[in-house]
């Protein structure tokens, strides 16, 4: 299925990228996925944390610096 219409980007290919990923934003810089219009973000996050951790890998979640 396509999760993000802006990049086309299927949940297949986010699973596919996903084991070579450390962190959610490196599958957004790699692919450009939730990062056009967004509303892709949340279904995009659960796909790519499924898919770590289907693959055994540890999902590292990014904070926001504060300024």
């Amino acid at each position: 299925m396509i999760v993000c219409v802006c990049h086309r980007i299927s949940d297949r290919e986010i699973e596919k990228q996903a084991p070579h990923c450390e962190h959610f934003e490196e599958l957004q810089w790699n692919t450009g996925v939730g990062t056009g219009c967004g509303n892709c973000g949340d279904c995009a996050r659960a796909v790519f944390d499924a898919a770590q951790r289907s693959a055994g890998t540890t999902v590292i979640q990014l904070q926001p610096a504060l300024v």
